[in-house]
């Protein structure tokens, strides 16, 4: 591991204490395997002056929910040193009184909670204080002899801390182990067993410089003992992802069954994120890994992340391998639990796949993605433990107090609650413009996960987010959509919704004046595409959550007007499938509807010159044009696109075979 400190960098922050913990902090933060997703702390002791001009001692610590990697400076919230040290040496405090006695000694009101080890570092008689997970070091502190280990490697200048659980505990561990702190003076740094290093210095430099220091040390040490280390240290990335989901091993369609197993025991949709990189495949293939991969967190705080343990599937019955995981979940709280606990959800957050590699689950993709980072970091340290002893992580009752931790439970009483659509997975077409765009917009911004197809090579920039991917892809060639589903089922595991948009509106046509490739265009993409549409994605949709297939039909099936033949006559054809879906899918749970919306102008084809030339022929204003109905309504892109939403949640839960017109009311439809 080498130093990120730059000097140039370093001296924009001169003179600035606080400025410089921020640097060196996100240097830390930016490593992974030093820090993950909120882990590690750091900070900072200062002198400064309060309002009255009087000089106080203040210690600037790393606020709750702040991550290292992207900390500024007010992610540190200012405290007062002298209150945390008077709390110290109390001997009748719980962690929820520490929350609440440090946001008494806050300086700024406004700013988040303290960590809850603000305490410890408040003894650490430095003015700056680093603490990371470093993997090495947790990976030879997990095994059965890691503190003669960690002698053989650093002597004498550290101290050496048993494993305590993290928050007040630890503290006062520390507290009674290094006399107030005053052992600390003359140390390098502090391991803690199967959790993490603490270094120090009284400038910030000096403190970061003996944090990768020692990590190195850790590093050279593993890569003494076991050559070749499994993986290179820090390999969150995820390369590349070989497997294929279709075929004869059925991949993809497992994986929709596993994601609809783990999200029924959990009781809401969840994100799957298959990971089979070399490195995921082969660590499932290896012949113990049940057994090593199922004894425990790399460390305790990714346990909610991951839960402890993995669940490792039968892929001839995955049903069968979560409900067996749930079980063996529920048992284990029962043998923890003590009175006034709420159990978490039992379903397992990471899945072993023999020959496929991992899955991770969880109510986003961010919470899917965090889990991969933690099991990322996990495979090569239980392979490295095992070649330099065993593996040996925090045992069970352990984990438990850490998952179960009274300051996790308070979250969960004041948990907000996720968008509609979190967990959920959408596909839409035809959406680069008009209604498709509306609604892949429209169910993103509640809580889905969208993929977005569309034959414009624009749409690939439109949507760049890792959780509204745009995709290119025309509907009409089959080849092309089925390998847009299976990519869909990819990146998120499964599907849910499909919006059936993609369409095109031949020119004005008499049916005497029609030639043949107008009608056989209007067929192909308004009719034969969305039928092979409705065939790739009903295998997946038969293992969906609360599938639904959502058809944007037109007005013209109700009430058609002359020169309109291609279209109208294909869109009655969708129409009539989407009839026939909604009869055949039913019994899997596939509710299939359509919409029929009118006069939706603020689409692609509809310019200001070709609107004014319309509303003229009707002697209208472009404004009385487009609120030509009962209502004197605007039909708009986002109109659709609330109805789509509308007819994908739970108001229509018990609905299918419907088709709701959205017009404004149309005298001829009515």
């Amino acid at each position: 591991m080498q130093s990120l400190w730059n000097d140039t960098e370093a001296h924009r922050f001169a003179g600035d204490d606080l400025q410089l913990r921020v640097y060196t902090s996100r240097l830390l933060g930016g490593n992974p395997a030093l820090v993950l997703h909120g882990g590690g702390n750091t900070s900072l002791k200062r002198e400064e002056k309060n309002l009255f001009g009087d000089s106080q001692t203040v210690i600037y610590v790393k606020a709750s929910g702040h991550d290292l990697g992207q900390i500024r400076a007010d992610g540190f919230a200012p405290v007062k040193l002298d209150t945390l040290l008077k709390l110290a040496p109390m001997t009748t405090l719980t962690d929820t009184m520490i929350v609440r006695e440090q946001r008494a000694a806050l300086l700024n009101p406004f700013s988040a909670d303290p960590s809850v080890e603000a305490i410890l570092h408040a003894i650490i008689p430095y003015q700056f204080v680093d603490h990371t997970h470093a993997d090495a070091l947790v990976t030879i502190t997990n095994t059965p002899h890691g503190e003669d280990f960690i002698r053989e490697i650093y002597g004498d200048s550290v101290v050496i801390i048993p494993y305590i659980m993290p928050g007040y505990q630890l503290m006062r561990g520390i507290y009674e182990l290094t006399h107030g702190g005053e052992l600390l003076k003359s140390k390098r740094g502090m391991i803690l067993m199967k959790h993490g290093i603490f270094t120090f210095a009284n400038d910030v430099r000096t403190s970061y410089e003996t944090m990768i220091e020692m990590v190195s040390q850790a590093e050279q040490f593993l890569a003494k003992k076991v050559s070749p280390l499994p993986m290179q240290w820090g390999g969150v990335g995820g390369g590349d992802n070989p497997i294929q989901l279709g075929g004869e091993k059925g991949v993809g369609i497992k994986l929709a069954q596993l994601r609809k197993a783990v999200s029924t025991a959990a009781k809401k949709p969840l994100i799957a994120r298959l990971e089979s990189t070399p490195e995921s495949v082969a660590f499932s293939e290896l012949p113990n890994v049940a057994d090593i991969a199922t004894r425990g967190c790399l460390t305790p705080d990714h346990i909610i992340r991951t839960r402890r343990v993995p669940v490792i599937l039968d892929e001839n019955n995955i049903s069968g391998s979560v409900a067996n995981y749930v079980s063996d979940y529920q048992a284990y709280f029962e043998r923890h639990a003590t009175p006034g606990l709420t159990m978490l959800d039992p379903a397992p957050r990471w899945a072993i796949w023999h020959g496929i590699g991992n899955v991770l689950l969880g109510e986003t993709v961010k919470a899917a993605d965090m889990a991969a980072d933690c099991v990322r970091q996990t495979m090569p340290a239980i392979q490295a433990g095992m070649a330099l002893d065993d593996w040996q992580p925090v045992g069970e009752k352990d984990l438990f107090e850490v998952e179960y931790w009274e300051l996790e439970q308070a979250k969960l009483k004041n948990l907000k609650s996720l968008p509609p659509f979190a967990g959920k997975i959408a596909l839409v077409t035809g959406a680069a413009s008009g209604i498709g765009k509306a609604c892949a917009e429209m169910l993103h911004q509640q809580g889905a996960a969208v993929v977005a197809l569309d034959i414009n090579p624009n749409i690939a920039q439109l949507f760049q987010q890792k959780t509204l991917h745009g995709m290119v892809c025309d509907v009409t060639d089959n080849a092309a959509l089925n390998n847009a589903i299976q990519e869909t089922v990819r990146l998120f595991g499964g599907l849910d919704i499909v919006v059936a948009n993609a369409g095109i509106f031949p020119p004005a046509m008499s049916i005497e004046q029609m030639d043949a490739a107008t009608w056989q265009r209007s067929l192909n993409i308004n009719l034969t595409a969305q039928q092979q549409l409705f065939q790739a994605a009903i295998p997946y949709l038969k293992h969906g959550i609360n599938p639904t297939i959502i058809v944007i039909g037109s007005r013209n099936v109700p009430a058609p007007g002359p020169k309109a033949a291609a279209y109208s006559v294909a869109k009655a054809g969708l129409t009539q499938l989407a009839r026939v879906a909604a009869l055949e899918l039913a019994g899997d749970g596939v509710r299939v509807n359509i919409i029929h919306p009118d006069a939706v102008f603020d689409t692609g084809i509809w310019t200001q010159d070709i609107l004014e030339k319309r509303a003229a022929s009707y002697g209208m204003s472009v404004e009385q044009y487009k609120t030509k109905n009962l209502l004197h309504a605007e039909i708009t892109s986002e109109s659709v696109a609330k109805m789509v939403c509308s007819l994908a949640g739970d108001a229509f839960y018990n609905t299918t075979g419907a088709q709701i017109s959205l017009d404004g009311g149309s005298d001829r439809v009515i």
